[in-house]
């Protein structure tokens, strides 16, 4: 909850989507990526576009753009000019770099030497300054301060061994991917296909559903290819639900994936300099993903729910009952109440109509502060020693309204328990946290953090406990995997970025 409020985000989400089987297709392409994009609204609200291609040769690029939400950037009007492709991608954007301005809304679209390619971005550069500068040398001049442009511009230079009439895009992908070893997942559109690409550190998700006829979405077996309608690509698994999508599998760390009307094909993958781990954002589990999405096999929300038992295990207290802060650290607080035995409540009724933009015009009102948007279930938890479970404490300025509510409201006592550990470092792998001094950890009033915000305690996951937590799920389904095939001689190698929490990047930074 905290992580909203203090303006915490994830930079972007990117879809993809090429119909199977014949063209034209009778497959609405423009309406499962606009409902692709909506499953990720919540990765980005600033602005929303979609490119869309009939996949001819040459292919003509149908674009569409807007500020704000995918359902006010797409309007009826603008899904009917979209309304003649067989392929497409798109993009919902929180700017991590870059100006929240429609002139960086993606994806971003430019013409080569062998056709129009258009490319959709999730992440942020290491080392964005010394590509741009190696761009401009080429005479290529930028139009905006995103780092997809500076992508785009780069596949688009033509490589020393490449020959002038046939261009090599996995082999452009591949001399990308060593100039800048990470953050991306990345959609590029080159005539009738996609590559579906993740850095090969795979620190921002993507993964592959098949489209499938309604009546065999839920079978449990394995549908038929002659079922196939269809391919997406996303960045999280929640999308395919609601566009009638099976899951398919993961890109790998390091993967350059072709989708077309033919099928998914891998094609190669990058390694990663010897001796290093995978680095998969630890926080798309603990807050920014959404809960029924999947990563590495298991779904967010029993990882949630494993660091819930894990801080009981940590932190326990004597108290009456356990609740949370509505609503992303609901499943901790459930685990949270499964271990330590104690009934889990609701506390807080949240109302969902006040938003962060709220007006707040005389001093009344804002001294009413949190009550605007939370009423106290005043009968659940009066005269009992509460339990609040909460995903984050950033800047230590949102939960103390909130306790001094519950207390105000009959609780004896408010006890904080963090379902994540101290965030202490900025990020600049495409999540936009707040600089060092302004994190709640690293201020002198972290020494004595329950009375600062007014609780009668606090406590934090370990590190270590956040690892375990979330990597217990995957050992489980590695052991499974070694007892089904006795041809895996080796688990895969599992490795999370925790830099915001440890300072210990996965790679070294370049500015």
């Amino acid at each position: 909850m905290e992580f909203e409020e203090s303006g915490i985000g994830e930079e972007c989400g990117v879809f993809g989507c090429v119909a199977a089987g014949q063209w034209p297709t009778q497959l609405e392409v423009e309406q499962i990526l606009t409902l692709g994009l909506v499953a990720l609204q919540h990765r980005g609200q600033e602005s929303a576009g979609i490119v869309i291609s009939n996949g001819d040769s040459p292919p003509k690029y149908t674009v569409h753009k807007g500020m704000g939400l995918v359902n006010t950037a797409f309007s009826p009007e603008a899904l009917l000019k979209l309304h003649c492709g067989n392929l497409g991608i798109c993009h919902t954007r929180y700017s991590t770099t870059g100006m929240s301005e429609l002139q960086n809304c993606q994806p971003f679209v430019v013409d080569t030497l062998h056709g129009k390619i258009a490319v959709a971005h999730n992440g942020e550069l290491i080392n964005a300054c010394a590509l741009r500068k190696k761009v401009m040398r080429h005479g290529v001049g930028l139009s905006t301060s995103s780092d997809s442009e500076l992508i785009t511009q780069l596949l688009a230079l033509t490589p020393p061994m490449e020959e002038l009439d046939s261009p090599d895009w996995v082999a452009r992908i591949k001399n990308l991917m060593i100039e800048t070893p990470t953050s991306y997942s990345l959609l590029v559109m080159y005539k009738d296909v996609i590559y579906a690409v993740r850095d090969p550190y795979g620190n921002r998700p993507l993964c592959i559903g098949k489209l499938v006829p309604i009546s065999k979405l839920h079978n449990s077996g394995a549908t038929e290819e002659e079922d196939t309608e269809g391919w997406v690509v996303s960045s999280e698994s929640c999308s395919f639900q609601s566009i009638g999508a099976q899951y398919y599998r993961e890109v790998l760390p390091g993967e350059i994936v072709q989708l077309s009307k033919h099928g998914v094909k891998s094609l190669t993958v990058v390694p990663r300099p010897e001796g290093d781990l995978p680095a998969f954002c630890i926080f798309e589990y603990v807050y920014f993903a959404r809960p029924d999405s999947i990563f590495e096999g298991q779904m967010v929300y029993s990882v949630r729910q494993r660091c819930g038992r894990q801080l009981a295990i940590e932190a326990p207290t004597d108290a009456d009952v356990v609740s949370t802060v509505p609503e992303s650290a609901t499943p901790a607080a459930l685990g949270y109440a499964q271990q330590s035995g104690l009934p889990y409540v609701e506390v807080l009724c949240k109302n969902r109509y006040v938003g962060r933009t709220f007006i707040q015009p005389n001093t009344r009102l804002r001294q009413l502060g949190v009550a605007k948007k939370f009423g106290a279930l005043t009968d659940n938890f009066a005269g009992k020693r509460v339990v609040l479970i909460d995903d984050s404490i950033v800047r230590g300025n949102t939960i103390s309204p909130i306790i001094k509510l519950l207390k105000e409201a009959g609780a004896t006592e408010v006890h904080i328990r963090v379902a994540s550990p101290p965030i202490r470092f900025p990020c600049y792998m495409g999540i936009n946290i707040p600089t060092k001094e302004e994190l709640i950890a690293n201020k002198p009033e972290f020494k004595d953090i329950a009375d600062y915000i007014g609780a009668d305690s606090v406590e934090y996951l370990t590190v270590e406990g956040l690892v375990s937590a979330v990597q217990e799920g995957i050992s489980s389904l590695q052991e499974k995997d070694k007892i089904i095939s006795s041809t895996n001689k080796t688990s895969k190698r599992v490795g999370h970025c925790t830099a915001c929490l440890t300072g210990k990047y996965p790679v070294k930074l370049e500015w």
